[in-house]
């Protein structure tokens, strides 16, 4: 898996790109927590339940079935994510889908149960650059934890950033464009 530093790559390219216009600060807030809510699935070693299993590491929380219904319970907030249900559904279910989509691309782990429930089968990506995060701390700090940190600058957040801050300066232009003069 990506650090939970690179899951809110997404959300924040998107408001970056976007603006505040389109994303507020509560929406963005909230689009943080929740590209990093399919990890808590890793308090179900406390509780004996295996890394294969359905409701194990990278489980049904990693699930598009899992994104659609964070997003639809996030969205009915959406009067104090100061938008409407529509926009915080999307934003919602696309930046907790994208956990598991990061999750498909890196060397390492099961895979992840993108269709359960329908299917309980582990899947990733066809191509696998992104370094697997270590899951405790103390090993993240050893040699191991900077090359994921680097991986994932390089295949995540320079490209996300960099089309982020095009569409940004894009935005501003098309905003800031005079009416032709007749």
């Amino acid at each position: 898996m990506p650090t939970v530093f690179t899951h809110p790559a997404l959300p924040l390219a998107l408001s970056l790109g976007l603006g505040r216009y389109w994303i507020s600060g509560r929406l963005l807030a909230l689009g943080i927590f929740v590209s990093i809510l399919p990890d808590l699935d890793v308090l179900a070693f406390r509780f004996g339940i295996s890394y294969g299993a359905e409701f194990g590491h990278r489980g049904f929380s990693h699930s598009l079935f899992f994104a659609l219904g964070a997003a639809l319970l996030g969205a009915c907030f959406y009067r104090l994510l100061h938008c409407g249900f529509l926009r915080a559904f999307i934003f919602l279910a696309l930046v907790t889908a994208s956990h598991a989509v990061l999750d498909a691309f890196t060397n390492g782990g099961l895979g992840v149960a993108l269709f359960w429930p329908w299917s309980a089968e582990r899947f990733f990506a066809p191509i696998k650059e992104i370094e697997v995060s270590p899951l405790a701390f103390s090993r993240f700090l050893a040699p191991r934890g900077w090359a994921v940190l680097k991986s994932e600058f390089m295949w995540v957040w320079l490209p996300l950033m960099s089309t982020a801050i095009v569409a940004a300066i894009a935005c501003y232009l098309w905003v800031r464009r005079k009416p032709p003069v007749t």
